[in-house]
């Protein structure tokens, strides 16, 4: 199975005036996690990591770091996650039948989260990692008045690995680059051009790193599964 990380943002919500998957957690980039999960997944074969030419020098030494043994390519990320993706596609070898693309600001996810997507794409054309909503959404206008409630069985959060057939993909970005489509992930554009994208459960501590707090609450995530392996 292929795999992309899209990681060529900058972290400004993070506080941060450079790639936030460069900051550290427990010692080591958050971009190492990731990378870790993805070489410890039975499934991946093949990693490629879209991110800016300028951050290309960190990110190699980052994988000196963790000692992969599959594959790893680094690919030019472009001025939207979209564009990255797009990138991403055009990178992949000629024999990629199918893709998982995982965000790398979700270093939390775990191996066997990336199995069972990589595992599941083999039987669907599209699916999406995602949590049931335990809040009541409300959704609302302009002037912030509740216009509706949705029945909160119905909703699900999407999280990240999303997966995909690749010629399917690809055609989806063909015809959103036609359009002038703008999606925030691709499981959007994929239902924009009529295809259905499955849900596969995800994970509660499956977080994207966005602000300081979430970095403070994957600290102790870490903390607890190291916890819990020192005591098995």
């Amino acid at each position: 199975m292929h795999l992309l990380i899209p990681a060529a943002g900058i972290g400004r919500r993070m506080g941060s005036d450079r790639n936030k998957l460069l900051l550290s957690l427990r010692s080591q980039p958050l971009l190492s996690w990731t990378l870790l999960a993805a070489e410890a997944s039975q499934q991946i074969s093949w990693i490629g990591i879209i991110a800016q030419p300028s951050d290309w020098l960190d990110i190699k030494e980052i994988l000196a770091n963790v000692s992969l043994t599959k594959p790893t390519q680094l690919i030019a990320g472009g001025t939207t996650r979209q564009e990255s993706v797009y990138n991403g596609l055009q990178a992949l070898p000629g024999d990629a039948k199918q893709v998982l693309i995982h965000d790398g600001a979700r270093c939390l996810a775990t191996p066997e989260l990336l199995d069972r997507c990589a595992v599941e794409i083999r039987h669907c054309s599209g699916l999406i990692a995602a949590i049931p909503v335990k809040d009541t959404i409300k959704v609302v206008d302009a002037a912030l008045n509740i216009q509706s409630t949705p029945e909160r069985r119905y909703l699900w959060a999407a999280q990240t690995p999303q997966a995909f057939d690749v010629e399917k993909l690809k055609q989806c970005h063909e015809q959103a680059r036609r359009q002038a489509w703008e999606v925030t992930d691709d499981a959007a554009l994929f239902e924009k051009c009529g295809l259905t994208v499955k849900i596969v459960e995800g994970e509660e501590t499956n977080l994207k790193l966005t602000t300081p707090v979430d970095l403070a609450i994957a600290e102790f995530i870490l903390q607890q599964r190291l916890q819990d392996v020192t005591t098995c």
